[in-house]
């Protein structure tokens, strides 16, 4: 019968039965299966006998189990069942979920798919937070098709999976640029063989806690972090609107300056 923790910290067998329903089996599943661990092999009657699980309930559980691979049935009379190694039902149990995360996933991508391209050229949006801001500027890179320009004042504006995703898109044949006044974030880039990578003339000429992103001159993204705290960062971006075309258009032409001088010589 199921037993209370004991107080050591260990497991309780009403922690695994929670686990195993996490895991995606039913509450008496989870204790079929556990009660099966004790027993070796058992019968619907010894398996009622040991769980208290009604004993009409418990040839319910025991397909349950067999469906997912986790007990063998023996076609008797009455049936026995016995469960498969540990290491079978943890890879089973896995695999189980895996593919529950996979088809939710798999939806929820189609969904995401059909709302963006639901959305009008008359937007500007907004987002709050390093992390969202992270993923967004990320997304934004991913879809690069001929330019990327990309302004950090710091490596905390640089997650990996951005330096991946430029990576990834030069490879592709996309020109990525990145200007920086942070030698750490110029050192980053510079290790993607063939990114353009480039600070400003002067120094302090970028004086800026935030994030500058173009891409394919037609989408903009720019960000503010507060100057107490850099983690609170609020941005906005634009794509295929008048604004993200006047925008890009202007900042590509500022940071030019930066670079190169205002008459275009070092």
């Amino acid at each position: 019968m199921t037993e209370p923790d004991d107080g050591d910290g260990a497991p309780s067998e009403h922690d695994a039965v929670e686990s195993l329903e996490r895991l995606g089996l039913s509450n008496y599943a989870a204790r079929v299966f556990i009660a099966l661990q004790r027993l070796g092999v058992g019968t619907a009657k010894g398996i009622h006998e040991e769980t208290g699980v009604p004993r009409s309930q418990v040839y319910g559980a025991a397909e349950e189990l067999a469906e997912v691979g986790l007990v063998e049935l023996q076609q008797s009379t009455p049936k026995r069942y016995r469960p498969v190694a540990l290491e079978t039902a943890r890879r089973r149990l896995a695999e189980e979920l895996k593919a529950e995360a996979d088809r939710a996933f798999a939806f929820l991508e189609a969904q995401r798919r059909a709302g963006t391209e639901r959305e009008t050229r008359d937007d500007v949006w907004t987002v709050r937070g390093r992390e969202p801001i992270n993923s967004r500027v990320v997304e934004l890179v991913r879809q690069a098709t001929e330019t990327v320009l990309i302004g950090a004042p710091a490596p905390a504006f640089v997650p990996e999976e951005l330096v991946a995703t430029v990576e990834d898109r030069h490879a592709a044949g996309v020109a990525i640029r990145v200007i920086s006044e942070s030698e750490a974030v110029r050192d980053t880039f510079a290790a993607i063989d063939g990114v353009e990578v480039t600070a400003p003339l002067e120094s302090g000429t970028m004086d800026y806690t935030g994030r500058v992103l173009l891409v394919d001159d037609r989408v903009v993204l720019l960000s503010a972090a507060a100057s107490d705290d850099p983690a609170e960062e609020t941005a906005i971006w634009s794509a295929d609107t008048a604004m993200a075309e006047i925008l890009s258009r202007a900042i590509a032409s500022s940071i030019d300056s930066l670079v190169r001088g205002p008459e275009g010589g070092a």
